[in-house]
């Protein structure tokens, strides 16, 4: 239910046409419009102020249902809200259920769109536990304000795109601890992501990272901090389908790895280390890279399944850069609470997320490196909670199960996520 704003007049033609633009489809809508009763030679009109706006009122029992009210009483007008005819001819009109009278005051209306009212649209639908949760994409110059849900999952890529017409601020921090033989490294990492959503099947975000890393070898230690290598992302989701307690959808995502992050790394007297081990210690992984992403999920009741597949390819920073990249990630969830869902916001999910990453031989001074290769399986179980619509808290460690790793490429002990987003 919403109320529109004070002054404007509202179109039921419209409203469909916004819900149409953001993926659904509006079935039907019932208005509540308290104004004044008008009677004339076309028929019943009920007039609502301080728009003015008239709606007409009919029905094959309008007789009954006006049955007691009089012209120019002040009424409340509850009823089925459809709009007849095109452009100037248009009419907005109300077919009643319910007349009351009302003692005179302020007018007012507002719109209902209730079980039937959309097509598969979970989000009106609070009293029956809907937790497919796909998130409601809306239009911010519409006559809507939906409840932008949350989106999952945390460390996995979503086809999801948050907001229609809007984005979200997603701040997340890093805490990773590494290992090769006595060296150890600490890592402290903070990146900052922007999305924007100007259509519903497009979205635009940029990644800005920021990282410290400290380094202990039982002899020598140092840190040093800098940027990281910029994303810009493009993502295109060319597939969904909204069903009641499910959604289903597929996306498309191509990013660009800029080399703006700081390749300068630790000299040998500072730490006794291979070449290839000390570039390891700065914020980036090589130079200009690509990646290529297909993500889809699933939701069923309480539980959503996703998983997506990541190709990076890496090119060289100052004669230095990783192995190439393939990532399968899965995803699953649940929604623990609330157990009976009656408004937006206060939801907790459990997340378990699994991560494999096979990185190909890296490169020094383009030369080939060997010992440089790596297979691993990481498993981060999370949990996430929606305190707001529109303001999320997620955690997550990750863990790893499997390490097969070459003697010059530093081993992930442990990976502590935090976050929050905001939509907007």
């Amino acid at each position: 239910m919403f109320t529109p704003k004070p002054g404007k007049p509202v179109s039921f033609a419209a409203l469909k046409s916004a819900l149409k633009k953001a993926g659904y489809t509006l079935d039907s809508a019932e208005i509540i419009a308290s104004g004044t009763l008008v009677h004339d030679e076309t028929g019943w009109w009920v007039r609502v102020e301080p728009a003015g706006q008239l709606f007409r009122l009919e029905g094959t029992s309008l007789e009954q249902t006006l049955s007691g009210a009089d012209p120019d009483s002040s009424v409340e007008v509850v009823g089925n809200w459809r709009t007849e005819g095109e452009g100037s001819l248009a009419k907005e009109t109300v077919t009643p259920r319910e007349v009351k009278k009302l003692a005179a005051g302020p007018k007012a209306m507002a719109v209902s769109l209730n079980d039937a009212a959309l097509d598969n649209m979970p989000a009106f639908r609070f009293e029956r536990a809907s937790f497919s949760r796909p998130e409601v994409e809306h239009d911010s110059t519409a006559m809507l304000n939906l409840p932008s849900k949350p989106l999952a999952p945390i460390r996995v890529s979503s086809p999801g795109l948050t907001v229609y017409k809007g984005g979200a601020v997603t701040p997340r921090l890093y805490f990773i601890d590494q290992h090769l033989g006595n060296l150890d490294v600490s890592r402290q990492a903070f990146n900052l992501a922007v999305s924007y959503t100007p259509s519903p099947r497009v979205q635009l975000e940029v990644e800005v990272p920021v990282s410290r890393t400290s380094f202990d070898d039982g002899i020598t230690s140092g840190s040093g901090t800098g940027l990281g290598n910029i994303t810009l992302w493009t993502k295109y989701r060319f597939f969904r389908k909204v069903k009641t307690y499910g959604d289903r959808q597929a996306a498309l995502r191509f990013g660009l790895e800029l080399p703006t992050g700081k390749s300068d790394a630790p000299s040998q007297a500072v730490i006794n280390a291979p070449a290839f081990v000390r570039q390891q210690l700065t914020p980036i992984n090589g130079g200009l890279s690509l990646h290529f992403d297909v993500s889809f999920s699933q939701a069923g009741g309480r539980f959503i399944f996703g998983g997506n597949a990541e190709a990076i390819v890496r090119s060289e920073r100052d004669g230095f850069r990783m192995g190439h990249e393939l990532r399968l990630n899965t995803d699953l969830e649940y929604v623990l609470l609330p157990r009976k869902y009656d408004v937006p916001g206060g939801e907790l999910f459990l997340i378990l997320e699994t991560t494999f990453v096979h990185q190909g031989t890296g490169r020094l001074d383009g030369n080939v490196v060997p010992g440089s290769k790596a297979t691993v399986y990481y498993v981060a179980p999370g949990l996430q909670y929606a305190a707001h619509p529109q303001f999320v808290i997620e955690g997550s460690v990750q863990l790893p199960v499997v390490r097969n790793t070459g003697p010059l490429v530093l081993r992930n002990d442990r990976n502590i996520l935090l976050g929050v987003r905001y939509l907007f």
